[in-house]
């Protein structure tokens, strides 16, 4: 017996220490709402004659025994458990046992073992914590990545040649040259036009 309290201990204490190639047992971990109902499956790797459950408070230091039940459907339980609270029955394969567990509050919380007897001895599986809170959590929302902007090209307008560039030195250059020509060359006529009178008037004053 000391032997069996002393495995128990350390299925407590340390983690791991209860995995057995003999059993096994899911889920780890159980978050449920209030009133509501869970299951815990314990996987049986060789015929028994039975499996009982046991269940471990944390806060009260208390190791409860709640129910056995062999392969025929007999059941027995422990000292104060409700039959309409804890029940087992066969899972979906051979030898497994599920433990459903109604109405479910928060003096349920702990850590349930499904454990076999095995040469006179306890084999515990690696245990199945409760918890049962009033609200669930929400499910995190998934985080969208925002969307990708698409690269716009940008167009830059030509901006309207100034007044003033119109007139660049490539313009006005040439036509100040040929204004300064015609000019020469107005002059350059007169000139010529003025000493023509003045010979016509000479020869008629001559004659």
């Amino acid at each position: 017996m000391a032997r069996q309290w002393l495995h128990l201990y350390l299925c407590l204490q340390v983690p791991g220490f209860c995995t057995s190639l003999l059993l096994s047992q899911t889920p780890g971990q159980i978050l449920a709402q209030t009133n509501n109902k869970t299951e815990i499956t314990c996987h049986i790797k060789k015929d028994q004659s039975g499996v009982y459950w046991y269940r471990w408070n944390q806060e009260r230091q208390l190791f409860q025994f709640l129910v056995f039940a062999n392969p025929l459907g007999n059941s027995a339980y422990g000292t104060g458990v409700s039959r309409e609270k804890f029940s087992v029955h066969g899972g979906s394969s051979q030898n497994s046992y599920n433990l459903q567990i109604r109405s479910l509050q928060a003096s349920d919380n702990g850590t349930y073992y499904c454990t076999i007897s095995q040469f006179a001895e306890l084999v515990f599986g690696s245990g199945t914590r409760l918890s049962v809170v009033d609200v669930l959590p929400l499910p995190p929302k998934p985080t969208r990545a925002p969307p990708s902007k698409k690269p716009t090209r940008s167009i830059t307008k030509s901006k309207p040649a100034d007044k003033r560039d119109s007139c660049s030195p490539f313009v006005w250059a040439p036509l100040a040259a040929c204004a300064l020509i015609l000019l020469l060359c107005l002059a350059a006529a007169g000139h010529r036009f003025h000493r023509l009178r003045r010979r016509l008037r000479l020869r008629v004053h001559k004659q």
